[in-house]
């Protein structure tokens, strides 16, 4: 057995230095970026006079203080240009302004209010607002409809209007914007961004004639990280199984590339620096393909220092080359500095690198085959290092992602190799990459097949903290089960305590309690990126309020709770994250009514609702603010909207949300007030009306956004506030500040993204009990 190489750290310290300083910089502004310049710039001084004592480790720390003080001015830089730049100006009063900008992706659909929503991120070139006209730079996120949108190549130049407001993302955007109308194209993208569009779009073509819905979704993604097509159930099963790295382009897709490039110049009898000049501009028009997201620039990056020390004749290490990548990818875009992305890329690449061979060989030393043992380190390394960035990304942790990830590792290459070469054929002619595409069948159907099951393996998810506290929690659990399993003398305290989670808390937090909970009075479903609740309406029946933005979630979500028969399905508003979803509460079940409030825009929504109930035989009702509407034991009274409605159907989408039906029920739990998505106008209007808002619990509005005043919180003062939000959803819902004020009003939150369906009761004091599928809190 070969001895383990001796590995070149000495990058790292840099890398991270310049990591830490971009990270306190965009994270807590440009002042504290300028401190970290200056601490950096002692603390070098201080160790220049240690230099003689160990010059190899001084110079090494000297080197990196440099570089992360270097760093934090830049970073300072930067973000002082964003609080200063005059779009942030407009957007903090929320005005409207008219944009130049070059597009920067892929549009990609969201589920936005209205169904058809787009995300754009853009790099700005000039703003006009009112009659002056700047030449500007930065960064904006743009939300906007219509298909003049959906298509747009990243590299065209569009002219827009739209009406900015402050960035919830903790990186450098300058603002979020949501246009109105369609852009005006002033220049498309260039060759190779058409190029790349075209491959693309050949490819999915391909894949979608020749595989299912599901596999020819997910080809693309695999092969050029490409899951426009990729159906939401598909996605949401590889995230719980711990798979979802798959769709995303990283190192692997990168290796296999120069491998068979690099192999190729070989047959040609090419030299070593035309080799890695011909592989350099496949791994550029490689990055142009897949899109420069967090992990395909990290795997880039590394190959491309793979290529230059080819070029000079350099011994080549992994990790020099990822220290190297880390700067020079910092220093061209700093937002990576708190990408989660970036941070679970470099995270694993390390793991990989570090880690998993030692495993491996020790492994291998108690007997293990060799590829068993580098198929096992390789899974657990990999998931031990990015659990920690996973919690407190997401609040979830897969228990089941490393034994997932060994199943599907057999066919992982052949479907990149295979799918490449159909994106390739498909290039070339369509049908020569269906033919192609369609030998990736079997694989695919391996690979849907293990993340279905997987990710319905009770408990394959489980919920965390989020943010900081689910770091430092996954990372204090991770580091004691490690030390467990070295330390012998551990072992068997660590045996005890895991057959204790699987003898006690596994039946209770998995097993029980039931599913539905005795006496439930409200339950909030999760169906991702909207809203759907469920009422108990006595003798099995139910009301149900808002209907979600997919079908099947809502149908999942009132199969679960055993409800047949529903006394009415309440629309608060007419967005398609409220009713994309009725035909599920339609489907198979007895529906005595649809109500809706009573403004009927946009008018295309209304009329389909309409032909939605009147196909079932369903009568439709409108209820205005002061009316009570009585269903079985439920009785809900409309507190608004007190606002006018918007005669004028071009106002329908900006005002819909205030338009929303403002409910309160009483029932053996407290009163329940029910707030659709109504923001600011929409709650001081009820405010100022005098309106009866006081509450034990509250659903919040509009899924935790920033457009709920504080002053309404207090006057609703609920002890329990529920959040029905999708996970990882693109708004930043919900809202970092919005939860502090309710942490400082002493209100239980209870959150559907990080809980899933969440159950209302009344608990043996009489109290309020709030019930998952993982436990049960008291507040």
């Amino acid at each position: 057995m070969t001895s383990p190489r001796i590995v070149d750290l000495r990058l790292l310290p840099s890398a991270g230095s310049a990591w830490a300083a971009t990270a306190v910089g965009i994270g807590f502004g440009w002042r504290a970026a300028t401190w970290f310049a200056v601490f950096a710039l002692v603390a070098a001084a201080a160790a220049f006079g240690f230099r003689g004592r160990a010059p190899a480790v001084t110079t090494t720390v000297i080197a990196a203080l440099l570089i992360g003080a270097g760093f934090a001015v830049a970073t300072a830089t930067r973000v002082h240009a964003v609080d200063t730049h005059p779009l942030a100006a407009i957007a903090q009063r929320g005005g409207d302004a008219t944009l130049t900008a070059v597009v920067a992706d892929d549009p990609r659909a969201v589920r936005g209010p209205t169904g058809d929503t787009v995300m754009v991120r853009a790099t700005l070139r000039s703003m006009s607002a009112g009659r002056d006209t700047l030449d500007v730079g930065g960064t904006v996120l743009v939300f906007a409809r219509g298909e003049g949108w959906r298509d747009l190549l990243p590299g065209s130049t569009v002219r827009f209007r739209g009406r900015a407001g402050e960035s919830d993302r903790a990186d450098l955007t300058v603002a979020v914007v949501r246009a109105s109308g369609s852009p005006s194209v002033t220049s498309g993208p260039p060759w190779h961004q058409r190029a790349a569009g075209y491959v693309r779009d050949s490819f999915a073509e391909a894949s979608s004639r020749a595989l299912s819905d599901d596999a020819a979704g997910l080809l693309p993604g695999i092969v050029v990280g490409d899951t426009s097509n990729l159906p939401q159930p598909v996605s949401d099963d590889f995230t719980a199984a711990g798979l979802a790295h798959l769709t995303a382009v990283s190192g692997a897709n990168v290796s296999i590339l120069l491998g068979v490039v690099l192999l190729l110049t070989r047959a040609a009898a090419l030299g070593p620096r035309t080799s890695a000049a011909v592989a350099g501009v496949a791994l550029l028009g490689f990055v142009v393909l897949a899109r420069p997201s967090a992990s395909v620039l990290r795997a880039a990056a590394m190959g491309a220092v793979v290529l230059l020390a080819m070029v000079v004749g350099r011994r080549r290490q992994a990790m020099p080359a990822l220290g190297g990548a880390v700067v020079a990818l910092l220093a061209w875009w700093p937002e990576l500095g708190v990408s989660f992305g970036f941070a679970l890329s470099v995270a694993a690449t390390t793991a990989l690198v570090l880690i998993a061979p030692h495993w491996a060989r020790r492994w291998q030393r108690r007997g293990w085959p060799r590829p068993l043992a580098e198929a096992v380190a390789v899974a657990v390394a990999a998931h031990v290092v990015t659990v920690p960035i996973v919690a407190a990304m997401s609040g979830t942790v897969s228990t089941v992602a490393v034994v997932a990830n060994l199943l599907v590792a057999p066919v992982i290459a052949p479907v990149t190799v295979i799918g490449a070469t159909a994106a390739v054929g498909a290039a070339v002619w369509v049908p020569l990459g269906e033919v192609a595409a369609l030998t990736t069948g079997p694989p695919l159907w391996w690979l849907l097949r293990v993340a279905r099951e997987a990710a319905g393996v009770p408990g394959a998810s489980l919920a965390v903290p989020s943010g900081a506290a689910g770091f430092v929690i996954l990372a204090g659990v991770v580091a004691a089960a490690v030390a467990a399993v070295a330390v012998r003398r551990l072992r068997l305290p660590a045996l005890a305590v895991a057959v204790g989670l699987v003898v006690v808390w596994v039946p209770i937090r998995i097993l029980a309690p039931g599913w539905p909970v005795p006496g439930w009075v409200l339950v909030a479903c999760d169906v991702g990126q909207g809203d759907a609740l469920v009422l108990a309406a006595g003798g099995g029946s139910a009301v149900v309020v808002d209907a979600g933005p997919d079908p099947r979630a809502v149908d999942g979500c009132l199969d679960r709770l055993g409800v047949r028969t529903v006394g009415a399905v309440v629309l608060t508003h007419l967005h398609a994250d409220h009713v994309d979803g009725l035909s599920g509460v339609l489907h198979g079940r007895s529906v005595a009514q649809v109500v809706t409030g009573p403004m009927h825009l946009p008018e295309p929504v209304y009329e389909h609702i309409r032909e939605l109930a009147a196909g079932d035989g369903v009568p439709l009702t409108t209820v205005h603010a002061g009316q009570v509407l009585t269903v079985g034991a439920v009785t809900l009274r409309v507190l608004g909207p007190t606002l006018p409605a918007p005669r004028d159907p071009d106002d329908a989408d900006g005002a819909a949300n205030d338009q929303s039906l403002v409910m309160a029920v009483d029932t053996v739990a407290g009163r329940i007030l029910l707030t659709g998505d109504v923001e600011v106008p929409g709650q001081r209007d009820l405010l100022r009306d005098g309106a009866q808002l006081g509450a034990d619990i509250l659903k919040l509005p509009h899924h935790g956004s920033r457009t709920t005043t504080p002053e309404f919180l207090r006057a609703v003062g609920a002890r329990l506030v529920v959040v029905s939000v999708g996970a990882d959803n693109t708004f930043g819902h919900p809202n970092p500040g919005i939860l502090r004020t309710l942490q400082e009003l002493g209100a239980t939150v209870a959150r559907t993204d990080l809980a899933g369906d969440v159950a209302v009761s009344r608990s043996g004091g009489g109290g309020v009990a709030v019930t998952y599928r993982r436990g049960t809190i008291d507040p």
